[in-house]
């Protein structure tokens, strides 16, 4: 009887060490993982019966709030400018998770940030009071001007301020309502869901920093800074006079736009977007084209922007490949081939001339604040690249100049009165139909504020006037007027 008894009391201690290892083992070294793990139900139920704080633009208005619900989870996600700011705000759904700024600065709109938890001695006492409202760089004003200057047309529009990398205004149509992704109902979001995956035209895609295309003659303003930087040109370097250039390994000629014949000096080249000129600025730098692209953040990391999914990375010719694809770098010099960018990215390109050569780090987070109106938090802007010398930046912005204000100049269409433009425009075949249209630029030229890039899809014709000139260079004058001769500017 006495050993039975030793045997039961030596499982029940064993069972017990067991049961202590596992408890250990979960509170100590999987706690973390297990509370920040999306398929937690009963962590993301406990975000829903709790309020969130605001999401709010850098211009005062509210693009998300929590309001109280009628069932179990007490609290649903509201959007008052729906579809407007959809792409960068993102969702909160019980039923397909959160993305966008809903998901990038969760902690801080729950207040499990630690600067809102010890954000005053009562906090201390209280830690679940505060929720965090997270203020954006991006203004309404801006995504409004954005909007009605795409006028419904298929496309991107990106605002930058060249001093902080703050991004004011980030657009792209089609878009869609987050509002019904947010319901408690999760039989409808699924449909809505659903619906939106089966579009064609993708409303949930945010072109602006996650789709590629080609680029077309925008890249040009690489092209010349990797040849400036390198030494092999110069402003005054003459090019003949060209309808078509020869294409080596091929039986193929590259044309100019339209048929035309150009070439002359560099800067004139710029000006009238000469390709003879580019591509063979291209064939000699051979695989240095690929190598000065790199601190552009092409072929290497993704702009690091605090959004959730994050930027797409660019791409374009790659390093050692050159001498057995020699017309691919005669191409991807006029960012035609192996070139696919973000609007995101040609928007960086334009900012890194803007400012000396360097890049900031893109970004839509302006300040975070208690639910007091504090601010615990402030974003400090960072340069994430510099890529080209001050030199080649102050050769670049003399020659965007004059695409806009030569009358041989491509980016006419940009010109405002009592500002000084600069600009590239770019007009991008494509295989699928009629050409991209881009326009990349900054103003005031003489005091850079703000670096624009805009992209029209399938918005031009090679045959006719509808080039990147015609059809997106309006569209950054319309935003770059309202932004530097709107209300707030006097």
């Amino acid at each position: 009887m006495n050993r039975a008894i030793r045997r039961v009391g030596i499982v029940v201690v064993l069972l017990f060490i067991a049961l202590s290892g596992q408890l250990t083992y979960l509170q100590l070294v999987r706690a973390n993982s297990l509370n920040h793990d999306p398929n937690n139900v009963r962590v993301v139920t406990a975000d829903f019966v709790r309020p969130r704080g605001n999401i709010v633009s850098s211009d005062g208005a509210v693009l998300a709030r929590s309001v109280g619900s009628n069932d179990e989870l007490k609290y649903q996600r509201q959007y008052p400018l729906g579809s407007l700011f959809s792409q960068i705000v993102g969702y909160q759904s019980v039923t397909i998770g959160n993305t966008g700024v809903e998901k990038q600065y969760d902690s801080e709109l729950l207040g499990r940030d630690i600067k809102l938890q010890t954000h005053s001695l009562s906090d201390l006492l209280n830690p679940q009071t505060n929720t965090g409202t997270v203020v954006l760089t991006l203004s309404k004003t801006a995504q409004q001007t954005a909007q009605t200057a795409l006028n419904g047309r298929r496309g991107s529009v990106v605002v930058l301020d060249v001093k902080t990398g703050g991004i004011v205004a980030m657009y792209s149509n089609p878009t869609f309502d987050p509002t019904p992704l947010a319901s408690h109902n999760t039989t409808l979001v699924q449909k809505y869901f659903d619906l939106l995956e089966a579009n064609p035209i993708k409303p949930d895609l945010p072109r602006a920093y996650r789709e590629r295309y080609p680029s077309g003659s925008t890249y040009k303003v690489i092209t010349s800074a990797i040849a400036l930087d390198d030494g092999i040109v110069n402003p005054q370097t003459p090019f003949p006079e060209l309808t078509t250039l020869p294409l080596p390994q091929t039986t193929h000629t590259l044309s100019n736009f339209g048929g035309e014949r150009c070439g002359g000096t560099l800067a004139e080249s710029f000006t009238v977007s000469c390709n003879t000129t580019f591509a063979r600025i291209g064939l000699t730098l051979g695989d240095r084209l690929a190598e000065g692209a790199l601190p552009f953040g092409i072929n290497g990391d993704a702009p690091p922007l605090d959004l959730s999914p994050g930027a797409a990375s660019s791409v374009g010719p790659v390093a050692g490949t050159f001498r057995d694809n020699m017309p691919v770098f005669a191409e991807s010099a006029i960012g035609q081939d192996a070139v696919a960018v973000t609007p995101l990215e040609m928007a960086l390109v334009a900012e890194s001339v803007a400012d000396g050569g360097e890049i900031m780090v893109p970004h839509v987070m302006s300040e975070i604040r208690a639910s007091d109106g504090t601010v615990v938090r402030r974003y400090t802007p960072k340069v994430w690249r510099r890529a080209m010398t001050p030199a080649t930046a102050t050769i670049l912005n003399q020659f965007m100049q004059s695409v806009v204000a030569d009358p041989h100049g491509t980016g006419t269409a940009a010109r405002i009165a009592g500002i000084t433009v600069a600009g590239k425009t770019g007009t991008a075949e494509v295989p699928d139909g009629h050409p991209h249209t881009w326009f990349i630029a900054f103003a005031p030229a003489e005091a850079p504020r703000y670096a624009v890039a805009v992209l029209v899809e399938h918005g031009g014709d090679k045959n006719s006037e509808s080039t990147g000139g015609r059809v997106a260079a309006p569209v950054a004058a319309q935003l770059l007027t309202a932004l530097l001769k709107g209300p707030a500017n006097g």
